[in-house]
């Protein structure tokens, strides 16, 4: 993650992706506290979500975070989102990208109670999830993917766990007939080597496949898209 997330095309669409729901959904504001639930090596904490506020990162993985340190994030925490050794009631915005799908989260619903207990009333989360179980591959064992999900189950973790539904949209739509075919491809003929699809080196494409994925910005943040490989969702505290 740490060598590709600033140049490879999906996090740089995704990064495009992200701004447009936060400037769409998130007031304009740079006094925001917020908490990156599972940074990773903590490329969103200090771009993006930078600008709204002052942020928060944890991780369960000690050599993620040291790669923060190494993009001089300051505020760090060692947890699990499921166990957040942190007061009720502190952050405004907690955003989570890809992450409560992952082996290491044996329960979603109790990672999005305890984003809940931190966020104050009308605090926000934003969430991004890959879509579909129905497309499970190399990848998937790759990353540690216990479950995938459809806009329909994100909305029922979010009544679940006391959150109202702002906005919901698939992501990713774009590319999404590609991306099956690689799928079903690999069920036939399967891969000899694990690798995650992320790690796969896209050349001169890497520019052309930015912009189709960031130009579905607008689209996710606004109506929405009917379908696609992620889920992008916001929820509202009550």
């Amino acid at each position: 993650m740490y060598g590709v997330e600033d140049r490879h095309w999906w996090y740089q669409g995704m990064a495009a992706i992200t701004r447009a729901i936060l400037a769409r959904w998130v007031h304009p504001t740079s006094s925001l506290k917020i908490l990156d639930a599972g940074c990773g090596t903590g490329a969103a904490m200090t771009t993006y979500l930078a600008d709204y506020g002052t942020v928060t990162g944890c991780d369960i993985h000690p050599l993620a975070l040291k790669f923060c340190r190494q993009r001089k994030a300051a505020r760090l925490t060692f947890a699990s989102v499921s166990d957040l050794p942190l007061a009720s009631a502190i952050f405004d915005l907690v955003a989570s990208f890809d992450v409560l799908y992952e082996r290491a989260v044996p329960n979603d619903l109790s990672a999005l109670q305890e984003f809940y207990r931190v966020l104050v009333p009308g605090g926000r989360i934003i969430l991004r999830l890959p879509a579909y179980d129905w497309l499970r591959g190399q990848h998937d064992r790759s990353v540690h993917t216990s479950r995938r999900y459809t806009i329909n189950r994100v909305s029922r973790l979010f009544a679940e766990s006391g959150f109202m539904t702002a906005h919901l949209s698939y992501a990713n739509t774009f590319l999404f007939p590609v991306a099956v075919l690689k799928r079903l491809s690999e069920k036939i003929v399967p891969a000899r080597d694990s690798h995650s699809d992320l790690a796969l080196e896209t050349g001169r494409f890497n520019k052309i496949l930015r912009a189709i994925l960031s130009a579905e910005a607008p689209l996710v943040a606004g109506m929405g898209l009917p379908f696609g490989l992620s889920v992008i969702a916001v929820g509202v505290k009550r």
